[in-house]
């Protein structure tokens, strides 16, 4: 922010609790805090030798101005920083990787209730089990209790005496409901067999396991075989859902025990859902955090940003280590729950060793990964420092390609993509649909496209320039440390006459393809220098070109199709954008609209008889009176 002073601003903050947002000179947010203080914890993190620890120190110096919000209160602000970690993901914050959403067993709260999968949690009166980890073991056990108990899956509003269809569905005459649709069942009847549904879903399997194994052996003393066999295999998916549950406590609560691993700027945090006593799944997370991060700080971040975005707060979390504020987080997920929660930090006994057990599973977790992020890094920063040997030269981050797609002259359109660190940046991915050039030239047409995008750009670097504004801001601002060009020498020189024009000095790299349009090497300073074929450099020129040629392509699709339907209809005489509209909803396709007598053009909504003979005339070239 131009004429931030960042002492001068640090003089005026508040002795409030509230939010502090860090930025940096793009405007990027690169961090967000919380404060029972606003004056004395922002300003903490200019002062010298605090003993803040290297990631920190990369922050600060990063920091071009901050803002605040101030809040009534610590649990506000607390609040009010998980909403903002999320929406904008600093990169100083520790992260979780990716959000998931899980899967809840609904049951309805409707005189005739139904078992549903759901992937939220709504107040709405409903009993929900769960979150579980596997959506298709959750929609197996739904269809499971389903025909244990044959409840309907209808969404019909069921009324007993009442018949709502004239006949039952295809489950009642498969054995699988028990119809209440057709008035006849009773609600005490029909939620007998919920409940018992109920108690299969609180984990109490020895009842329904018990029955069957009966009524198997009544079917096979009356060598009723085939019914003794579909029973047999009931009884076997009861037993395998029962023995799922491992870890079982008495006194049923409801409880998610928490473990962690941490190496380096990578963890995990292993997470076991137990619920009325008993263990219903688990779930790993993974967090790119600070080398120098405690584990209380790992911990208390993963559980801000985690039960900010579940639905269901269980009613003691047990962690690994302490937290300096577990009584805030307390308070905040109590009023997330409606009641009480209590932070747990066992030290000997059975739940002690649960946080080891989970610690134990995020460790083993952690380190089989730890190939997957190795050949990530290799896949990307690696095939990165790769291209950098090959052309000699260093500092390489950003990377565009560039591309043109016509058919024969037809609608001719160019592509830029951009990869930073190795990765595609598809937010500053850019189309430009040629202006100047008719027919197929592809030269001609790339020199338009990168004269546009540059000269865009420095029109944009000069209007901040004048603001006093940073000029590393937008997509067209950012210039490239590596152009490369679908081609070889000859789209290399247009690239160097373009930039020679606009003063500017870009690396500029040409893919050489072979006559199997497979990349053979790259074009550098006037020299095809070769590349090897097995590297990751010359998989990540690879996926560069794919991304820049499909990008092109998509576009210049989109173009022909809407050139296509503008061609046809928009030149029928008297018919315009709402008679096209509604002559595309009424046909499939141009060929039916075309094959259409007069009467089915009439038959269209919002086509008068006018018109309907219009379109028939243009495409039959006669007129019908």
């Amino acid at each position: 922010m131009a004429g931030f002073d960042i002492k001068e601003e640090l003089n005026k903050l508040p002795k409030s609790p509230g939010v502090y947002i860090m930025h940096d000179k793009n405007d990027d947010v690169i961090y967000v805090g919380k404060a029972v203080n606003l004056h004395n914890r922002v300003r903490s993190y200019f002062r010298e030798n605090v003993g803040r620890g290297p990631w920190i120190d990369r922050m600060v110096r990063l920091i071009a101005y901050f803002e605040y919000i101030v809040t009534d209160s610590e649990l506000e602000a607390l609040v009010l920083e998980n909403n903002l970690i999320k929406e904008h993901r600093p990169k100083y914050n520790t992260m979780l990787v990716d959000d998931k959403t899980y899967p809840y067993i609904k049951v309805t709260a409707e005189d005739y209730p139904r078992i549903m999968f759901s992937r939220e949690m709504k107040k709405d009166k409903s009993r929900y089990f769960g979150p579980y980890t596997s959506a298709g073991s959750v929609k197996d056990t739904i269809e499971l209790i389903n025909k244990l108990y044959k409840l309907r899956t209808c969404n019909a509003k069921v009324t007993y005496g009442k018949k709502v269809t004239d006949r039952p569905c295809l489950n009642y005459h498969m054995g699988r409901c028990m119809a209440p649709c057709q008035g006849e069942v009773t609600k005490e009847e029909y939620n007998a067999r919920v409940e018992q549904a109920l108690e299969f879903l609180n984990g109490n399997y020895a009842p329904i396991i018990t029955s069957l194994e009966s009524d198997m052996t009544q079917a096979s003393e009356a060598m009723d075989y085939e019914r003794a066999a579909a029973i047999r295999d009931l009884l076997e998916s009861v037993k395998q859902v029962a023995q799922k549950q491992k870890i079982e406590h008495t006194d049923g609560e409801d409880r998610d025990i928490v473990g962690l691993a941490h190496k380096a700027s990578d963890a995990v945090v292993q997470v076991f859902f137990i619920r009325g006593g008993r263990m219903i799944g688990r779930e790993h997370f993974f967090l790119k955090t600070d080398d120098d991060s405690t584990g209380e700080e790992i911990i208390g971040s993963f559980i801000k940003q985690y039960y900010t975005g579940t639905p269901y707060i269980p009613k003691e979390l047990y962690l690994p280590c302490e937290l300096s504020d577990s009584e805030l987080i307390e308070d905040w997920l109590t009023s997330k729950r409606g009641n009480k929660v209590h932070i747990i930090v066992p030290k000997i006994g059975q739940k002690a060793r649960l946080i080891k057990l989970a610690e134990s599973n995020a460790g083993l977790i952690l380190d089989k990964d730890k190939e997957r992020i190795k050949r990530e890094e290799g896949r990307t920063i690696g095939a990165v420092k790769e291209i950098e040997e090959i052309l000699g030269i260093k500092g390489l981050s950003r990377m565009e390609a560039f591309d043109i797609s016509n058919t024969s002259g037809f609608e001719n359109v160019g592509s830029m993509v951009v990869f930073e660190e190795g990765r595609p940046k598809k937010s500053d991915y850019r189309k430009f649909k040629i202006k100047t050039v008719a027919g197929p030239d592809d030269y001609a047409c790339m020199k338009e496209v990168l004269t546009r995008r540059f000269t865009h750009g420095m029109e944009e670097r000069k209007e901040l320039e004048n603001k006093g504004e940073d000029t590393e801001y937008g997509s067209f601002t950012k210039f490239p440390d590596l152009l490369l060009m679908d081609g070889g020498k000859g789209q290399v020189g247009i690239a160097l006459e373009v930039l020679d024009e606009l003063k500017l000095n870009i690396p500029v790299c040409g893919m050489v393809k072979d006559d199997n349009h497979r990349t053979r090497g790259l074009y550098y300073n006037n020299v095809e220098l070769p590349i090897d074929r097995t590297g990751e450099g010359f998989k990540l020129i690879t996926r560069i070109q794919d991304e820049a040629h499909r990008f092109a392509i998509t576009y210049h699709r989109s173009l022909r199709s809407k050139d296509q339907v503008h061609s046809v209809l928009d030149e029928i005489p008297g018919i315009g954008p709402a008679g096209r509209k509604s002559l595309m909803m009424a046909f499939d396709s141009i060929e039916d609209i075309r094959n259409a007598e007069v009467e089915s053009l009439k038959a269209v909504k919002g086509i008068n008889a006018r018109q309907a003979q219009s379109v028939y005339s243009f495409f039959h070239g006669d007129v019908i009176e």
